[in-house]
């Protein structure tokens, strides 16, 4: 099971999105974003919400509760 960290980190470059983009997308500072993608933080979850639907997923997905998700 991968950590939500990781997954996320490896999304956004998946994805090939800027972390300013990703930040943007919640209403939230660069720098607090990079806390979510370094473990020091862990967002609520509306935030959780808005990242699984910027990045196109399923929040099991997201949070590493399974490694395959449909839309990938």
């Amino acid at each position: 099971m991968t950590e939500f960290h990781i997954r996320l980190k490896e999304l956004r470059k998946y994805r090939k999105k800027k972390l300013k983009e990703a930040a943007d997308c919640l209403g939230i500072q660069p720098r607090s974003y990079q806390a979510y993608e370094s473990g020091d933080r862990e967002p609520n979850i509306a935030r959780l919400i808005a990242l699984a639907d910027f990045f196109d997923v399923s929040l099991d997905y997201l949070l590493g509760r399974t490694d395959t998700d449909p839309k990938l």
